[in-house]
């Protein structure tokens, strides 16, 4: 469990690729239309930061690629035409809209942004198929409740992902009666980001205030709780630009360096 974007749909994937079946062609083929939504989403994000941020575009022309994108509707796009990929590219390689991204704490933008627009190319191409890794980079929130078993060697493992929204976390409980371990998801770079359903509240406070009502729930006085540091890679990359102190003054580490920041989460 955890909270919303922490990681936990990705982990199962994770599971499924290391000790399971993995991912038929089929089967990866079948998230290509959620992967062209996550573009056109992030781009979307983008666009609309940087008129609410009031950031300019480094080449004016760009503002009109930039307002088309803002007014596509990403739930009915099933492939990604060549006008959207020559916008994208356009604005992707706009200096103001990098700006917009370095600011990306500011608004709701997807992990997975630079992976996708870096390997833009790529994924337009007419035989496009998702690669594991492009399919462990897809985002859509979880809802409900979903039941995967691993072997490994002898042992079968059913693990249970729910979703980490304030609207799904009341469908949790009944789910881990009677489980023998609980592995609780923290994002360690969303320090510095707030939640989608209520922008006043930090998403790591969030986190950590689950995780203290998790551990001293009576349902799982029995049960050991294993907490899964994640995200450490865009830790990593966002604390050269994002002050951790900023957002937890107690922190004594130098800002820029990825490990104090980790054990300070911790």
């Amino acid at each position: 469990m955890g909270t919303g974007e922490s990681g936990k749909t990705t982990f199962i994937r994770q599971m499924r690729i290391i000790h399971g079946r993995g991912f038929s062609e089929e089967e990866r083929r079948s998230f290509a239309k959620c992967i062209f939504q996550n573009i056109l989403t992030a781009m979307k994000a983008m666009t609309g930061a940087m008129t609410a941020l009031k950031i300019p575009y480094f080449n004016p022309g760009n503002e009109i690629y930039g307002k088309w994108l803002h007014d596509i509707n990403t739930v009915q796009i099933s492939h990604l035409e060549r006008g959207y990929v020559d916008a994208i590219r356009r604005l992707w390689a706009d200096s103001g809209v990098r700006v917009c991204y370095s600011r990306r704490c500011e608004y709701q933008l997807l992990d997975s942004t630079e992976y996708y627009m870096n390997n833009l190319d790529r994924i337009s191409a007419p035989d496009y198929i998702p690669t594991e890794q492009d399919v462990l980079r897809v985002r859509f929130p979880t809802t409900g409740i979903h039941d995967y078993s691993f072997t490994i060697k002898t042992i079968t493992l059913r693990i249970v992902d729910v979703g980490g929204q304030k609207s799904e976390r009341r469908k949790w409980i009944h789910c881990f009666e009677n489980v023998t371990s609980l592995i609780f998801l923290a994002s360690l770079s969303e320090y510095d980001q707030v939640l989608e359903e209520r922008e006043t509240i930090n998403r790591m406070h969030e986190s950590l205030a689950l995780f203290y009502t998790t551990i001293h729930s009576p349902w799982f006085f029995n049960t050991s709780i294993i907490l899964f540091l994640n995200k450490t890679d865009i830790l990593a990359d966002k604390i050269m630009t994002s002050d951790l102190q900023k957002y937890f003054p107690s922190f004594a580490g130098k800002h820029w360096e990825p490990d104090p920041a980790s054990s300070e989460s911790q």
